[in-house]
């Protein structure tokens, strides 16, 4: 190589570095123009670099309840076999529902036109308050006075999916957060070695998938986390063969060095949620097997809920865990328990789901209550939407139905042994106190001490809310 073209090589080597360092270090330049545009349009509102995401925070205002435990029954739990009597709907069982009802009705695979069904199951009145709740479900009539169910529910979807997501989102379309993301961006967490938002599965995973739990636009950190029900609560949370602790904490360290140089030299909000993601899987080695071993637990306290085995994964187990998991200061608990989509063998479907559900969602409200955890937890039983009063599969079945449904809360807050709102003699429409998903989910916001109104985040140039721009507080289930 000759002396000029060793000039050459070391004038394009000097041209290419002041370039890089032009786009690198100049404020004025075109990458920071670039960069400060679209940080000022989008009003990235991620954590402070060098700050803790998951930290606890300031509410609005006061709050009833600091914690959220929310059973969602996935596949919609059939209301008129469970929670809302219709004696009108019995006595006409089998003959066509009048026309006047299904004007603009909109049914997911049913001819609307199908024949009444009339309810499979009595109903008795229990505790204090006289709340009427069908004969399959004697533990929760047992915590009656403790509970407040709401009949008057509404949704727009008819479909799982949608349904599902709107429910857990506000929005029937995929990447919104979820109702437990949008808690732990509003409040944090005060669990530091376990996860703000954890999610346990029964049954079968949920039609709507992880948008039930995931952070959507907001930065990942508040996204659920599923703790599986075998193994090990997160894969890999176990070290590899070779792999001791002291190594494990050498390549943490160094890696979080590698992140600390790239959110310093660019700002990059994802390399601070890397690393408090790292860090938590570290703590998780010790905290997350610890929790899960219920032997710990006292063989009333697994009576109380129905666990025989306290290894065999299943509701009861998810629900004292979800207990445990409160008291170790996490914020969000969320269970999925698919199964109630009762579109043919409607009678022992609901009677098999009552039986694996009824005990353990009636000894987690008590077992709170006892250990002094329901005043400032929320506890929320629910699905997506109700059923048809409308006969579905011969005479053993009922359809998707969004016009009415039944969902109960507890604690934090919320009235005890109240029934609120009503529907019509036949459970078709609302009769009396409509709620909306929307207001549900404004309600329970505004229980967390949080303005649904004011917890907002700047996406692509539009803040968001979890109820979009809906909502409307229900103050008749406030105590």
């Amino acid at each position: 190589m000759n002396q000029s073209t060793n000039h050459r090589i070391n004038e394009i080597a000097a041209l290419a570095l002041r370039r890089r360092w032009f786009f690198k270090e100049c404020g004025l330049g075109l990458a920071g123009i670039a960069a400060s545009t679209l940080m000022q349009r989008d009003c990235v509102a991620g954590p402070a670099p060098g700050s803790d995401a998951l930290a606890p925070k300031a509410p609005h205002f006061e709050p009833k309840a600091k914690r959220v435990i929310y059973m969602f029954q996935a596949g919609a739990p059939s209301q008129l076999e469970l929670y809302d009597p219709k004696p009108e709907l019995d006595k006409r069982s089998g003959q066509l529902p009048p026309p006047s009802l299904l004007e603009g009705y909109r049914a997911a695979f049913i001819d609307p036109k199908s024949a009444l069904l009339g309810g499979k199951f009595k109903f008795k009145k229990y505790g204090n308050s006289g709340m009427e709740l069908s004969e399959v479900l004697p533990q929760i009539g047992e915590i009656a006075d403790d509970i407040c169910l709401i009949r008057s529910m509404q949704t727009d979807a008819v479909n799982h999916a949608p349904g599902q997501i709107l429910m857990n989102t506000g929005s029937q379309q995929f990447g919104r957060p979820s109702f437990g993301s949008w808690t732990l961006y509003g409040l944090g967490s005060e669990s530091s070695d376990l996860p703000g938002f954890v999610v346990l599965t029964s049954a079968k995973g949920t039609s709507g998938g992880a948008s039930n739990y995931g952070a959507g636009f907001l930065p990942t950190v508040y996204g659920g986390v599923p703790f599986r029900s075998t193994g090990d609560p997160v894969l890999y949370l176990s070290n590899p063969p070779g792999v001791d602790t002291n190594a494990q904490r050498a390549s943490l360290d160094a890696i979080q060095q590698l992140n600390d140089l790239s959110m310093n030299s660019i700002g990059d909000p994802a390399a601070l949620a890397r690393i408090q993601s790292y860090e938590m899987a570290f703590k998780l080695q010790t905290s997350a097997p610890e929790l899960m071993d219920l032997g710990q637990e006292s063989a009333e306290t697994l009576a109380m809920y129905g666990i025989k085995n306290p290894k065999e994964a299943n509701f009861a187990r998810n629900c004292l865990l979800a207990r445990r998991l409160m008291e170790r200061g996490v914020r969000f608990v969320q269970l999925f328990h698919e199964a109630w989509d009762q579109h043919g063998n409607l009678k022992a479907g609901v009677q098999q789901n009552a039986a694996d559900t009824d005990r353990a969602s009636s000894a987690l409200v008590k077992d709170l209550k006892q250990r002094g955890l329901l005043d400032d937890t929320l506890v929320v039983w629910g699905g997506e939407f109700g059923r048809t009063p409308m006969v579905q599969g011969g005479d053993d079945g009922r359809d998707h139905h969004n016009r009415s449904f039944s969902v109960w809360l507890a604690g934090g807050g919320v009235k005890p042994g109240v029934t609120y709102g009503t529907t019509d003699e036949l459970g078709f429409n609302v009769a009396e106190n409509p709620v909306h998903v929307h207001d549900l989910n404004a309600t329970l916001l505004h229980l967390l001490g949080l303005d649904h109104l004011k917890l907002t985040y700047r996406f692509q140039g539009r803040d968001y809310r979890l109820t979009d721009v809906h909502g409307n507080l229900v103050r008749g289930i406030m105590a």
